[in-house]
């Protein structure tokens, strides 16, 4: 047996212009909420994820960031350099001295694994997000460009007002002032 139908209400014609006028009147009636990008920088949070900025003094070649990375985006060679010894009578030391740290960020899906895995704090978020390119093969960032996005990251808050400056931007400026006084120094000599 059939169930019954339940009854329509009569539609009257020009009843869905009618509707659809009224959505468009209460959205004209609104405040606009689109931002005019290019023209207006948008307000971004303080900790906000752009790209991924290399700190290299801190790095020392360990690769976990790379072996963590899910999306094997991150490229890292070095070679071995000796040392000579801290004292007389010491014995040489190697270290891995980097020479090529690249993300491709055509592949990078900002999950920041490998900033959290870095035990030496030489990966941190920095606020930039224009890096747009025309060609896909120049979204690989080499270790340039990633130091260049470094002094775009901002100082983690500090947890008490008298605490001394962070190691990392004391040893940059200790970095910045030695390259400075080598600099001053060739120019003395030509």
């Amino acid at each position: 047996m059939a169930e019954p139908v339940p009854p329509t209400r009569p539609r009257f014609p020009g009843s869905g212009l009618a509707k659809g006028l009224a959505v468009t009147l209460r959205t004209m009636t609104k405040k606009t909420v689109t931002e005019q990008y290019p023209e207006v920088q948008p307000d971004l949070p303080p900790r906000t994820r752009g790209v991924i900025g290399l700190f290299e003094e801190n790095c020392t070649v360990c690769m976990l960031c790379a072996r963590e990375c899910p999306d094997w985006c991150i490229y890292i060679d070095s070679h071995k350099e000796t040392v000579p010894p801290a004292a007389p009578g010491g014995r040489e030391r190697s270290r891995n001295v980097l020479d090529r740290f690249a993300i491709d960020f055509s592949l990078c899906m900002y999950c920041g694994i490998c900033i959290e895995v870095c035990p030496f704090d030489a990966l941190f978020w920095s606020p930039e997000f224009e890096y747009a390119e025309t060609d896909i093969h120049e979204l690989t960032h080499e270790r340039d460009k990633l130091r260049e996005w470094m002094w775009t990251v901002p100082a983690p808050p500090a947890l008490d007002p008298a605490a001394e400056e962070p190691k990392e931007i004391a040893a940059a400026r200790k970095t910045a002032e030695k390259l400075a006084a080598q600099a001053e120094q060739q120019e003395g000599e030509s």
